[in-house]
């Protein structure tokens, strides 16, 4: 009984549940045949939209040359930064960019600026085809991260594409979107994100190097990396609704550039080139600029600024649904036409009557009013103000020129870095300084006040200086830096002696072919190389010590030399009378001999003679070859407590110091150090000729500079390597004489040498000991 009753309750379960399915069957086809509420995206979608796009997403490889503070390729560990004066690597190698087919009769693509670069620049476009076509820049903007290469449609043979519409209109809060590039320089890489924001300040990629300013950005968590520059953001009808840029390095967000102007420039493109006949023309895209950065700051920091709440009020009124912020001065550059008008802190009301909180309003504005007055009403403190000002023309203040002297690149300071530095632009800027900047000491980013003497202000009054001056002319150099800029600094600049580079010259960029056009800066005559003084008065004869039979002492002929006794220890003073060589009787050096001799110093059958005349002092001889050792201990000894020693004495006028310095396009066998320093002893010094012998790992090959410091006189002067020996370990280097002066040559001696120096097991040897000391005190 139980198990029937079990039965069909079971039984009843089963119909009620059949019940509920048939209805729940029911229900959903009544549901699906409403009409949607919102569009569903499939992955239909998503497959057509990329399979249309993907054959005209390019790779750029492109070489850029140093110019306008951009040295190459972008660092990986800096998201997109544009930086001339800082050496990369003093020649870039290839990089990995990505761009967009944006007009396919035409020949068009868009990217970004970073990769169209404002200097010199070699690019070649690989199609999904592999199809590898040269392209050439012909328009970069001046501050937003965007710009347009061109290429021969005809060249692409086996690829069917259609170029990607730009549809800046369809961003918004909440849409689904594909970045499709080469991320992290793979070929082909697909990132998915959604937009989350319109309205970000435009990213902050060095503080020295290429940002973006006065714009919005869109954002997004794509993680987009390296190598995804300029690739298209598209929604899924293939539409590009922005430009990738930049991202973050510390999260997934991504951001990119809104298409507002982009679009803009490429109109007057496509209207420049269908004007000329079918032929590329220098394109006027006209651009206005006040030289002030703006932000966009919320309503609740703008109160804390000082804005009134009847203005707050005025501004939402008549602002477009939904803004909540206003425009917020946030820089003024120096020399600018706000400069002294405008300041931080000054929150922008309106332009020309016109209230105005978005960035693209205030630059349509200004673009269509270059060299033109516009008011701008703004509020500074809770106090309402109004300026008058002029608007700039930008372009004349982005350099198109560049001159290149010695591998260094100099330029007036661009309008990007201007900004960053809070400099006034056009001032002689350092982007590379390349070998002969750099071997004197002038850093990245110098800024030239004083060249030769002479105030520096432009890039035309640096090159007349150069004009004055011939190769080895060393001349002082007055530099400031960005980060010090209230202190100067001073060097010496030795120009190029040898043509390591070519002759100075001027690159300008022509805007129509996309070429940068050279010229010789100066006039041949800077080629001439500079001549020493050759006036040198007659040297006196050198006095001398022969330890060895051989050896030579130059003596300080201005100076006087007192022996003294201390503590049992031989200490030889500079006086500072002046004594000349008369004064020096055979009398008074056998006095002072006898002296030593009574101390203990030397034995009375060590020192034969000493053959001096009023007007000549002849050579000290040792007696006793034996003896020898005992006396160079006894100097060796006394200079463990004495500032100046005797053997210091001996081995001083015959010792230099040399700095070697390479360039890098000198690298020959092996060599892999751009600078070295070291010691030299001359080995012949006479009127017309001085030698001096150092080691090889001083002096590696002849290509190089060297300047000698010498330890008896203290002057520095250039000298030329003339045999650097192919096995042993030496390398010989002439000087010339006369440079000296007339006391230098006089206090500057060569160092005689042993052909068959007499050395056993157990004798004694300082050449350890010299080699020590004369390092240490040169």
């Amino acid at each position: 009984m139980e198990d029937s009753n079990s039965l069909e309750i079971l039984e009843s379960e089963m119909e009620s549940m059949d019940i509920r399915i048939q209805e729940s069957s029911n229900q959903v086809e009544l549901d699906s045949d409403l009409p949607p509420e919102k569009e569903v995206i499939t992955d239909d979608d998503w497959r057509d939209a990329i399979n249309k796009n993907r054959g005209i997403i390019l790779t750029n490889r492109h070489v850029v040359k140093p110019a306008n503070g951009h040295l190459g390729p972008l660092p990986e560990k800096e998201a997109f930064a544009d930086d001339w004066a800082e050496t990369v690597n003093k020649v870039a190698p290839a990089a990995l960019h990505t761009g967009l087919v944006v007009d396919k009769q035409r020949g068009i693509i868009l990217t970004n600026r970073h990769v169209v670069d404002p200097g010199p620049v070699n690019a070649q476009a690989i199609f999904a085809s592999n199809e590898e076509i040269p392209v050439r820049p012909i328009y970069r903007d001046p501050v937003h991260d965007f710009g347009f290469f061109s290429y021969d449609p005809g060249a692409i043979r086996f690829l069917n594409y259609e170029e990607i519409p730009l549809a800046p209109e369809a961003a918004s809060v909440g849409l689904e979107i594909r970045v499709i590039g080469n991320d992290s320089s793979e070929k082909v890489s697909i990132l998915s994100g959604i937009l989350a924001r319109l309205d970000r300040n435009a990213p902050t990629y060095k503080k020295d190097g290429y940002n973006d300013f006065n714009t919005f950005y869109l954002q997004a968590a794509s993680g987009t990396k390296p190598g995804s520059s300029g690739s298209p953001v598209v929604d899924k009808k293939g539409r590009a609704v922005a430009l990738n840029a930049g991202s973050s390095s510390s999260s997934s967000s991504a951001f990119y550039l809104p298409l507002e102007r982009v679009v803009r420039a490429l109109r007057l493109l496509q209207k420049c080139r269908d004007t000329h006949a079918n032929k590329w023309e220098t394109v006027s895209v006209p651009r206005g600029t006040l030289q002030v950065k703006f932000c966009h700051k919320g309503f609740d920091k703008t109160r804390r600024l000082g804005l009134r709440s009847e203005t707050e009020q005025m501004v939402r009124h008549a602002s477009p649904l939904g803004e909540i912020g206003m425009l917020v001065v946030d820089s003024v550059v120096p020399g600018g036409p706000a400069y002294g008008q405008l300041e931080p802190g000054d929150m922008l009301v309106c332009v020309d009557g016109e209230v105005t909180t978005r960035f693209l309003r205030l630059e349509t504005l200004l673009d269509d009013n270059v060299d033109q007055k516009i008011g701008l009403q703004i509020e500074r403190g809770g106090i309402s103000l109004t300026v008058n000002v002029v608007v700039q023309d930008l372009h004349t203040i982005t350099p198109n020129h560049f001159l290149e002297v010695s591998g260094a690149v100099i330029h007036p300071l661009s309008y990007q870095q201007a900004t960053n530095f809070s400099i006034q632009c056009g001032l002689v800027y350092v982007a590379e300084p390349g070998y002969m900047l750099q071997r004197s000491g002038v850093p990245y980013h110098a800024i030239i006040k004083k060249f030769s003497g002479v105030e520096i202000s432009q890039l035309e009054e640096l090159i007349s200086v150069f004009s004055k001056l011939s190769r080895g002319a060393r001349v002082p150099l007055e530099y400031i830096r960005h980060n010090d800029r209230h202190r100067a600094k001073s060097v010496i600049v030795c120009i190029d002696r040898h043509e390591w580079y070519d002759a100075p010259k001027i690159y300008t960029r022509d805007d129509s072919s996309g070429l940068w056009i050279a010229r010789p800066a100066i006039q041949p005559k800077f080629l001439q190389l500079s001549c020493c003084s050759s006036d040198v008065e007659q040297r006196p004869k050198i006095q001398s010590f022969s330890l060895f039979g051989e050896s030579t002492l130059a003596k300080h002929m201005h100076q006087s030399t007192k022996l003294e006794l201390t503590n049992g220890d031989v200490r030889i003073e500079d006086s500072n009378r002046h004594i000349s060589k008369e004064a020096h009787s055979k009398e008074e050096y056998d006095a002072k001999t006898k002296e030593c001799q009574e101390q203990g110093h030397f034995s009375s059958n060590e020192i034969v003679t000493a053959s001096c005349s009023s007007r000549e002092i002849g050579e000290i001889k040792l007696k006793d070859q034996s003896t020898t050792e005992k006396t160079m201990l006894i100097g060796i000894e006394a200079a463990t407590s004495t500032s100046t020693s005797f053997v210091e004495s001996l081995i001083e006028p015959a010792l230099v110091m040399l700095k070697v310095d390479v360039p890098l396009s000198c690298f020959l066998d092996g060599v892999k150090s751009v600078a070295s320093s070291g010691t030299g002893v001359i080995v012949h010094h006479s009127q017309s000729m001085g030698l001096v012998a150092t080691d090889k790992n001083t002096v590696e090959i002849s290509a190089c500079d060297v300047m000698l410091s010498f330890a008896a006189f203290p002057i520095q002067i250039p000298g030329e390597v003339v045999f650097v020996h192919p096995v042993y370990n030496f390398a010989l280097l002439a000087y010339d004489p006369s440079a000296l002066g007339a006391d230098g040559a006089t206090m500057v001696h060569a160092a005689e040498l042993f052909p068959e120096p007499a050395l056993s097991s157990g004798r004694f040897s300082v050449s350890c000991w010299i080699r020590y000391k004369s390092t240490s005190t040169v």
